[in-house]
């Protein structure tokens, strides 16, 4: 008997489970879907971290990936072939750079190219085709293509360029080296064209134009943050539509950004370097020749132009006297202009293609409500906490100064600023005519809802239509997609992921509007997984691991924040540096890339022998921020104020030195490094014998000091209690939540692991008591109190007393947000059983609180998605299974004898290593559901 599914129809199901089940168990097999004979090509074909046809990539050796079409009759490939050649039509001439023959594999992911190297500026094209069962072919995908950008140092002709005033050795003043610089070079194109390329990148911040237009409309502060001793990244450019025959002008405008500003509040060491551009356009000719024109001493320069002052923390200033009307265009008289100087490469720092998307404007919002007016002062609500710059268009007087201040909330109504604390975060426009300006900053952004803006023309009245919200991020593709019957959950959802666009701003920030706004580690090792569930952020994590490899020292240690600036804090933590060996092992848990591990396997190393110097007879002296704004503290004396929390502090980095040791050890044996795996094994084996010898009793009561739910949470999680004993650690965990009135009392680091911890042994209605709750400390708090992304510490703010006088007061703070990952792989169940999501365990938690949850997640080989519904004990579920995986749907609290399965009913149902395909499963859930 076959019947067809909803949207795949050429799919049939077979309902016989006898036949399918004669070589497997005795137990009825769930439907499973049969591939016919004909076979789509490949789709969505990517290179590295899921780039499609990337322009200026940085991978000499691209490592390509694919899916089966979903509605493709082939399930699960058996074998692929890829070729690849420098022109299209290539192919069919067999002119190929690389052939792989056919490759037995089931493999979609990642395969490594391996023919004839490839080089800088290097334009490719590749394609891919499959088989399945029965040795069926496919037809050859579609070709896509990709360029390289400029690989080398030795592959610039340009030289970095500033203005002679800027000058170490003149002793240029702060203000100057503050004041942005513009540079422009005119060349004549006398021949036609068949290809044109900008290769750019600053020390600082650049924006470039050509022929009067800016070369992007939405990226914004580029190139980005790296560590710039090292490494600083280049953007490449097609601008062979841009080009015209004759005169042509191509021009930029350059600020100091993060490579010459201040961190914190250290005024002394803010714009004491001067920024540089660095810029080669490169013109290929239909003869074949290639023209350049690189930056050198034959390019113009000023800084009388009209932003005065630039800085990342503290906003800019526009004087509209000074604006230089045509500047980009080939007909602007540049003899006032000055004669950049030049200055080599450095051979010590690599320029390199950025290896992710850079910032963009990704969205505008318009203002929700004018909240209030006085005079010349008005204040707009966007009615989103968000990051990036406003647009405003408003009416003015000459010679009356424009301010505009930013706020995430208002204080007792009044509009507030004391979280930013030094940083000013104000812009300023000072016009020199009468009448309405538009103006948008270029080099700063801010994180706010609200903004405040003043010496506007008081004879108008304010309108909604005066600012409009420029949304700012690392671009990145969004697939969120949780969804559930309650508003306050979807609330929560929907701030976890503004929380997440606000903070990854080329780097993962912990906060985007005070005097920090830094890549602390500690927040990005809790959260990375959970983005990875809400978007396509990998190549995001790849690029920032570099930079974390780039700062790690010779003993192992890892700065606390990425890109690391000196400050009085030089020493480092546990559970901050550990991100050097979790995140490579969540990456490639999620997308089984070993890549990540073999790029990352010394950092992971060096951090292990760095912990084994800090501690003692393997009991960790390390320093560390313990558990982070965990609320009701103790531990003030020794904890910041208690802001550490009252968990042990070596109990901390004792348990997370285990962690990095297994995991370590794990990423051995994926690479193959027998030696590495005994050797760490060993290693592991005591700390974990240390570990419950030195802090706990028989009876695992804490020997000293206080317990708390992050010192079970802690052993629970990373597996270091002795078996015999972890339902006793579960006990002592269970009392302390219930002791706290089922509330949490965990900060940055114990929040993320009480989800993992409670599902594990069975107890996720204690999950739900936690997340539903409405009292401090809880998620929910924030949103009764007007929260629109996650918030620093739990009681941030209230609508009735305003912000906490406790200070730390981020209303945009990720790290909280790491439930996130339980909406996915607890409510919704689903959690790679294999690395790569190759095989998928689906085990979806119910709890009397939701009747509903739905949503999906894109895995390497497709996407995978639950829907749930429940109405008393009755289950409802629907699950697709994508192409070239198996699933394992867990259902621990369904009454498997009255189960269904697209129709089919059995007393017994396996429902183990299902096919791809869609199920729709009716069933009874033991015990009753609100």
């Amino acid at each position: 008997m076959l019947i067809k599914t909803k949207s795949i129809k050429k799919y049939s199901v077979l309902l016989s489970a006898l036949m399918l089940s004669a070589c497997t168990e005795s137990k009825p097999t769930v439907p499973q879907v049969i591939e016919s004979t004909a076979q789509m090509a490949p789709v969505e074909l990517t290179i590295g971290e899921g780039f499609n046809e990337p322009l200026g990539y940085y991978e000499s050796q691209p490592r390509f990936s694919w899916k089966i079409a979903k509605n493709s009759d082939l399930n699960t490939q058996t074998a692929y072939q890829i070729q690849v050649a420098e022109q299209a039509e290539f192919f069919e001439n067999n002119e190929l750079l690389w052939d792989s023959d056919k490759v037995l594999s089931d493999d979609t992911s990642w395969i490594q190219y391996q023919g004839t190297p490839l080089s800088s500026r290097q334009k490719v094209y590749w394609r891919v085709r499959n088989w399945g069962k029965n040795d069926l072919i496919s037809d050859w995908s579609e070709p896509k293509a990709f360029e390289l950008g400029l690989l080398n140092n030795n592959d610039w002709q340009a030289q970095w360029i500033g203005h002679p005033d800027t000058q170490l050795d003149k002793t240029p003043s702060q203000a100057l080296l503050a004041t942005p610089q513009y540079f422009r070079k005119t060349f004549s194109v006398k021949k036609d064209i068949i290809k044109a390329r900008l290769y750019i990148s600053a020390k600082g911040l650049f924006k470039p134009f050509i022929n009067n237009a800016a070369v992007s409309n939405e990226d914004v502060m580029t190139p980005g943050w790296t560590p710039y001793a090292q490494r600083i990244e280049s953007l490449t450019y097609d601008l062979t539509n841009h080009i015209k025959p004759g005169e042509n002008v191509i021009a930029a405008s350059l600020a100091g950004g993060w490579y010459a500003g201040r961190a914190f509040d250290q005024h002394e060491q803010d714009h004491r370097k001067p920024a540089r551009l660095l810029a080669q356009l490169e013109v290929t000719y239909a003869d074949g020749n290639t023209q350049i024109i690189p930056s050198d001493t034959s390019w113009s320069v000023t800084q009388n132009g009209p932003i005065r002052f630039a800085s990342i923390y503290d906003g800019e200033r526009y004087q509209q006297s000074m604006e230089m009307p045509g500047w980009t265009t080939t007909n602007f008289e540049d003899k006032s202009w000055k004669t950049a100087i030049a200055e080599p490469l450095e051979q010590n720092v690599k320029i390199v293609p950025k290896r992710h998307a850079p910032i963009r404007i990704t969205e505008q919002l318009p203002v929700k409500e004018i909240v209030g007016v006085k005079g010349d002062v008005a204040i707009f609500d966007f009615g989103q906490n968000m990051v990036g710059v406003p647009k405003i268009k408003i009416p003015v007087i000459a010679g009356k100064k424009v301010k505009i201040r930013f706020a995430e909330a208002l204080h007792k109504g009044e509009f507030y600023t004391d979280n930013y604390r030094s940083a000013e975060s104000t812009d300023y426009y000072l016009p020199n005519k009468t009448g309405e300006i538009e103006y948008q900053p270029t080099y700063t952004y801010h994180g706010y809802r609200y903004i405040e803006i003043s010496g506007f023309d008081e004879n108008k009245q304010p309108e909604k239509s005066w600012a409009t919200a420029m949304v700012q991020h690392s671009d990145m593709a969004l697939h969120a997609s949780f969804e559930s019957s309650h508003d306050k959950l979807n609330k929560l959802s929907s701030n976890i992921v503004w929380g997440m666009r606000s903070n990854f701003y080329d780097i993962p920030l912990d906060c985007p509007q005070r005097d920090e706004r830094l890549g602390w580690t500690g927040d990005a090792q809790v959260f990375a997984t959970p983005s990875m569930y809400m978007g396509d952020v990998y190549a995001f994590w790849s690029a920032w691991l570099q930079s974390v490899r780039e700062e790690q020292n010779s003993e192992g240690k890892v700065p606390l924040y990425i890109p690391f600036i000196d400050w009085k804090i030089k020493w480092t933590s546990s559970g901050w540096g550990d991100v050097a060996t979790i995140i490579p092992w969540e990456l490639y848990t999620i997308t089984g890339d070993k890549t990540i591990l073999a790029d990352n396997y010394d950092m992971m190393q060096g951090w292990v022998n760095y912990h084994q110097k800090k501690s003692d007879k393997f009991i960790s002296n390390m320093m560390t921020f313990g558990d982070w704004l965990q609320p009701y503290p103790t531990n003030l004396k020794d904890g910041d104020n208690g802001n550490r929390g009252n968990t042990d502090f070596n109990l901390i980095g004792t348990a997370y030195f285990a962690h990095s040791v297994e995991l370590t050890k794990q990423a051995a044996q994926v690479l193959n490094k027998p030696q590495d795996h005994k050797e760490l094994s060993l290693l592991h084996d005591k700390i974990k014998q240390a570990f419950n010898q030195h802090f706990f009793d028989e009876q695992l009561n804490l020997k000293q000091g206080v317990e708390t739910q992050t010192t079970y949470l802690l052993g629970l999680a990373y597996n270091l209690f002795p078996q015999n004993k972890r339902d006793l650690a579960v006990d002592k965990l269970l009392a302390l939540i219930e002791e706290a009135d089922s509330h949490l009392r965990t900060g940055f680091l114990g929040t993320p692991l009480l989800t993992q911890v409670l599902q594990d042994v069975g107890r996720s209605d204690v999950i739900y008591d936690l997340l539903f709750k409405e009292t401090y400390p809880s998620w929910f708090y924030s949103i009764n109190n007007g929260a629109t992304t996650t918030w620093e510490r739990w009681n941030s703010y209230s609508i009735e007393d305003g912000f906490n006088p406790q200070g730390m007061n981020s209303l945009n703070h990720y790290a909280y947000g790491t439930i996130s990952r339980w909406f996915y792989e607890g409510i919704l169940g689903i959690k790679p059983a294999k690395p790569g999501f190759k095989e998928i365990n689906i085990e979806p938690q119910f709890g009397d609180q939701l009747t509903q949850a739905n949503g999906s997640y894109t895995t390497p080989q497709g996407e995978v998605s639950v829907s749930w519904n429940t109405k008393g004990n009755q289950l409802v579920m629907d699950v697709v299974v994508p192409k070239n995986t198996v699933a394992n749907i867990i259902l621990p609290t369904v009454d498997v004898t009255k189960l269904s399965v697209n129709g089919d009913i059995s007393t017994d149902m396996n429902l183990s290593n299902i096919q791809p395909g869609e199920y729709h499963i009716r069933g009874n859930i033991k015990g009753n559901l609100k």
